[in-house]
Parts: C-alpha cells; structure tokens; sequence
C-alpha cells in the first residue's frame, strides 16, 4: 500500500489534551488538520497513515484570540480540529509515532 505524500498535509499533529484523552476512552481521536482540509479527505488521510478503519469524522474551528503578554497585544491562528471516531477494536497509538 502506498502512501499519498498530500495526506501528511491533511493531518498537521495529534491533540493530546485532558479532552482528547477522554475521547479515546470512546474510541476517538483528536487531531489538528489543515483549514481546507474536508471530511473524505481526512478520513482518507487517517485510514491510509494509520491503517485503522474509521467510522466518522466530526470537524470544528477555534477561532484566533487576541492575547497579551507584558502589554504586547498578540493574535493566536485559527486551528481546525478533526474528533475521528475508529471502528471497534481499532486504535492509534501516538508514543510509537509515524
């Protein structure tokens, strides 16, 4: 099976949040993905880099907020975020990596 370079741009990094670990007790996962990045094209991107089965994938946007440090006003990116729930049985394990 050959892996399609343009999947590492779906997928920019895990999430390992407080949430997400709670998540993957449900079998999902939580990744930050490309803003351009589509359902069919993530699940594909999973399927394909971590050979699992998924089942469905579920998307949101964090909008960017205005943070100060020491009186200098900052602005932080948007970030979309992809919860990807596995098939059962199936799961991803981060500590190993790709």
């Amino acid at each position: 099976m050959s892996i399609d370079p343009r999947h590492y741009d779906v997928i920019v990094s895990p999430v390992i949040t407080e949430k997400a670990t709670t998540a993957s007790e449900h079998n999902m996962v939580v990744f930050n993905v490309s803003k351009t990045a589509t359902k069919p094209q993530i699940k594909s991107a999973v399927e394909k880099l971590f050979n699992v089965k998924v089942t469905s994938v579920n998307t949101l946007v964090r909008k960017g907020k205005v943070k100060r440090f020491k009186g200098t006003i900052g602005h932080q990116s948007d970030v979309k975020k992809a919860y990807v729930t596995l098939a059962d049985g199936q799961s991803i394990d981060f500590t190993t990596g790709l």
